[in-house]
C-alpha cells in the first residue's frame, strides 16, 4: 500500500471538513476552440443521459460514449466547490450539453479522506447509473454528513481504529451515510457489505492516487476537456470553454 493510500484510509477527520486544496498549473483553452457540432440523435427511444458506463481510469461516464467533447471532472465527495459545481453546474450541463450528444461528462474520484472514501464506496456500490446521481445527492448533503461526523467524533475515532473490514461500515454509522444511503435505494446490508471490502477499498484509493499522479492533479475540482487541463472550476466558466470547442 502506497502513501497516498494510507493517507486515504487514515487521515484524520480534520481532513474530512477541510476545503479543497489548489490543482495544477491549467492548459491553453484557446487550442479547445472549434466549429459548431450538430446534435448527435439518441437510439431510437433512448436518452443519452440514461446511457452510463465505468471507465478505465475508475470514473463515472455518463452521455455519448463517442462524444466529441469528453469533459472530465477530477471531483471529491467533501470538497465544497464540488459540492458548489453539482449545484450549479450539473443541471445546465446535462440538459443543454449532455442530452445532445455532443458531450459527455465523467466523475473521477479523488479521495482526499475517510470520509471521501466512505461515501464514494456507497456511490459507486450500485449500477454506474445511479453513480452521478447519488454523488450529486451526496454533495447536496455534505454539511449534513460532516456535522454529524463532528458530532460523533468519539464514534469517528473508535471506527478509524477497528480492523479493516469494519472500519468503514463503522464509520458511515457514525456520519448517518447508511440509512441515507438506504432511503435513495441502497440497502443497509448492500452497504455494509460495500463497505467490509477492504480489498476494494484499497484499490479504489489506489486507482484514485495513480490517476490523480498521471494527469499532476493536487485540487479538486478539476476539469479536462479531451484530454487538455481548462482553466476553469465552475460552471460560469466552463460553459463558455464548451461552447467555444463546439458545444453551440
Amino acid at each position: 500500500m502506497n502513501r497516498a493510500t494510507r493517507f486515504a484510509l487514515a487521515a484524520p477527520l480534520a481532513l474530512a471538513l477541510a476545503a479543497c486544496s489548489g490543482g495544477a498549473e491549467d492548459g491553453d483553452a484557446a487550442s479547445l476552440d472549434g466549429e459548431a457540432i450538430a446534435a448527435i440523435p439518441a437510439p431510437d427511444g433512448e436518452s443519452w443521459l440514461d446511457v452510463a458506463n465505468t471507465t478505465v481510469e475508475g470514473g463515472f461516464v455518463v452521455g455519448n460514449p463517442d462524444a466529441p467533447l469528453k469533459l472530465v471532472e477530477f471531483a471529491s465527495h467533501t470538497c465544497g466547490a464540488c459540492a458548489y459545481f453539482a449545484e450549479n453546474g450539473v443541471e445546465p450541463l446535462m440538459e443543454d450539453y449532455v442530452s445532445t450528444g455532443r458531450v459527455s461528462f465523467e466523475i473521477r474520484p479523488l479521495l482526499r479522506d475517510p470520509l471521501d472514501v466512505t461515501i464514494s464506496t456507497l456511490a459507486r456500490c450500485g449500477s454506474p447509473a445511479s453513480f452521478h446521481p447519488l454523488a450529486d445527492q451526496a454533495w447536496a448533503s455534505l454539511s449534513d454528513f460532516s456535522n454529524t461526523l463532528s458530532s460523533n467524533a468519539g464514534a469517528y475515532e473508535a471506527a478509524m481504529s477497528a480492523p479493516e473490514n469494519e472500519r468503514f461500515v463503522r464509520l458511515a454509522e457514525a456520519a448517518g451515510l447508511i440509512d441515507w444511503f438506504a432511503a435513495r435505494g441502497l440497502s443497509a446490508d448492500q452497504a455494509r457489505s460495500c463497505l467490509s471490502d477492504g480489498a476494494a477499498i484499497t484499490a479504489m484509493a489506489q486507482k484514485s492516487s495513480e490517476e490523480a499522479t498521471a494527469a499532476n492533479v493536487t485540487g479538486t475540482p478539476t476539469f479536462f476537456l479531451n484530454g487538455q487541463r481548462i482553466d476553469a472550476n465552475q460552471w460560469a466558466a466552463v460553459e463558455p470553454i464548451l461552447q467555444r470547442a463546439g458545444a453551440r
